[in-house]
């Protein structure tokens, strides 16, 4: 059976190496020279210059003209052909509910109004995804992918100067 001395059990003693803070000790407090005595605390450094952040490459990226460009072509498309499939739909749906009469009449044998219909509501969806990806294709890709590529080049730009700022404060160390 355990000993309990009043406090929690999940809380370790100062100094008990189960503590996970037990050998951390904060910058400045308590850290010896090297003679034993110690270390004076250093007074923080100037900030360096600031790094653009990748929030700030993309926000600079969606002020871009080429962005606004390529955003206007995605709505130049897809707004008419939603507004055009879906009235397409809606009357669909309402003629079906609204005229059962005609969307009965035969047309071939067996088949009628409704099915014709029917298999032009799949038709349309796919001669639709067909339009999108070859107007994305022509329209729209290549600017994309520049925009894209500018933005892969800013954060390496970014990862570089990190990186030699880290250089540099490794050797005035």
């Amino acid at each position: 059976m355990e000993k309990h001395d009043g406090r929690d059990a999940g809380q370790a003693r100062t100094g008990d190496p189960r503590d996970p803070w037990y050998d951390a000790l904060a910058s400045g407090w308590g850290e010896l020279d090297g003679t034993g005595a110690p270390a004076p605390v250093v007074a923080p450094r100037a900030a360096p210059e600031r790094i653009a952040s990748a929030a700030d490459i993309y926000l600079e990226v969606q002020r871009s003209a080429a962005f606004q460009e390529v955003r206007g072509r995605y709505r130049r498309f897809v707004f008419p052909g939603v507004a055009v499939f879906f009235t397409w739909y809606v009357a669909y749906v309402v003629t079906a509910t609204t005229a059962p009469g005609l969307m009965a009449r035969p047309v071939a044998g067996s088949v009628n109004v409704a099915m014709l219909a029917g298999l032009g509501q799949f038709l349309t969806t796919f001669l639709l995804t067909w339009a999108y990806a070859r107007h994305a294709r022509l329209r729209r890709d290549h600017a994309a992918l520049d925009l894209r590529w500018a933005v892969f080049e800013q954060k390496r730009e970014q990862e570089m100067a990190r990186g030699s700022e880290r250089l540099v404060r490794g050797s005035e160390r």
